[in-house]
């Protein structure tokens, strides 16, 4: 679908990938009620089924996290386009935020500063400090910094890679920065979910993560700006 240039004030496409288990109820209805907030899209690998949230928009298809994000983006009709996880908390300012930053930056990504919910280990602060370090020094963020741009960056990356289980994010933040597309702080602090930390093992979790991210960090500065699957 072709994207709308919105006019004077930018108001954001939101998009919401769902897992399994996951619930949007709260996040969605804070966007919904957001005048900066254009449309709320989610992606779900499933049917809307009984007692779910109707939400802005509900669309299903293939399960993975970059085939849900780009069948996502290829549905929203607003010209800057905002994935956030399923497992977010947003307050009023934070969204402020971003949707200023929207409508002062050209072409750019941004993303917000991390902070984890009380719903893990003590020991989740330092992932998050570490991430928040990664982000500012290396302009590499995750996707649960919910990560922020406008629908013609997006299309000149080509959107995420379908093939990985897991990393689509990193993977397009690194083939922005090579691409000469700058990575920059929004001035918004995203919450997200410590539970995998909980459920997995703080150590365990942590160190798949550093593993997975050097390799996909690598993979992605060789291959440049792949084909989308």
């Amino acid at each position: 679908m072709a994207r709308r240039a919105d006019d004077s004030v930018t108001r954001l496409s939101v998009i919401i990938p769902l897992g399994p288990g996951d619930r949007v109820d709260e996040l969605a209805s804070t966007l919904q009620h957001h005048p900066r907030v254009k449309e709320v899209i989610v992606s779900a690998a499933q049917a809307l089924g009984p007692g779910q949230p109707a939400g802005d928009r509900w669309i299903h298809g293939p399960a993975g996290r970059g085939v849900q994000l780009n069948r996502g983006a290829a549905a929203a009709t607003g010209s800057w386009l905002w994935f956030v996880h399923a497992d977010s908390h947003l307050s009023p300012e934070a969204i402020d935020a971003v949707s200023r930053f929207a409508c002062g930056a050209k072409q750019a990504i941004g993303y917000c500063h991390l902070r984890f919910h009380t719903d893990g280990p003590r020991l989740a602060c330092l992932n998050a400090l570490g991430a928040n370090l990664r982000s500012r020094l290396l302009e590499q963020p995750y996707g649960d910094q919910g990560l922020c741009m406008p629908g013609a960056v997006f299309d000149q990356l080509g959107g995420f890679r379908e093939d990985l289980e897991r990393g689509e994010d990193l993977d397009l933040v690194v083939r922005a920065g090579k691409a000469g597309i700058p990575i920059q702080p929004m001035g918004a602090t995203i919450i997200t979910s410590a539970r995998r930390y909980r459920e997995q093992g703080w150590l365990r979790t942590t160190w798949r993560h550093q593993l997975a991210a050097m390799r996909l960090v690598r993979n992605a500065r060789r291959a440049g700006n792949p084909d989308r699957p």
